[in-house]
């Protein structure tokens, strides 16, 4: 059974995109989800002034060894001014120092949910060229614009944007198995 490993960038509590990421997660079947909070891993601003006095946190350490198990990876991105959430940027930051290649060469799902008609077009265009550097191989990627509107009862509810989400997650499958 392929283990995914599944992160929203978000730490708030009420994050639109954990209720995309936990929707896209009922539609998967036969793998295990290893769901990561980022509210478990309140970590210091990263700085190599501080890395060199401190060492790099054990949280960051375990995080980096369950990032071995994995077989691909599904990131629900929050966009805060254009790019990544600090508490998901800080922990890329410090997952970079203890392997650089922090995704393993393993299949990725990206996605962003927005209130705005745009659905985070920016981040996952952010994403899309900076994550393969990291070691990512973006399989897909899906934008769910004005998720109040578009979003009910745990579920996208319009069907245009429901049927490409299959689709998406039908090429990270086929990406995950190859």
């Amino acid at each position: 059974m392929k283990k995914i490993i599944t992160i929203a960038g978000s730490n708030s509590q009420k994050s639109i995109n954990k209720s995309l990421l936990s929707h896209t997660i009922s539609l998967l079947e036969n793998v295990e989800i290893i769901s990561i909070d980022l509210n478990d891993y309140v970590l210091p601003i990263y700085g190599v002034d501080f890395e060199a006095e401190n060492g790099i946190p054990t949280a960051i350490k375990r995080l980096d060894e369950l990032f071995d198990k994995a077989d691909g990876f599904i990131i629900a991105l929050a966009e805060h001014n254009g790019t990544y959430t600090t508490a998901f940027k800080n922990i890329i930051d410090w997952l970079s120092r203890v392997n650089m290649k922090i995704w393993r060469g393993k299949s990725m799902l990206l996605m962003a949910a927005s209130p705005g008609r745009r659905g985070g077009t920016t981040v996952l265009q952010s994403a899309k060229a900076y994550f393969p550097f990291l070691g990512a191989k973006v399989a897909s990627d899906f934008s769910l614009p004005n998720f109040y509107d578009n979003f009910s009862e745990d579920a996208i509810s319009d069907n245009e944007l429901k049927e490409e989400l299959n689709k998406k997650i039908m090429l990270f499958e086929q990406h995950l198995n190859n």
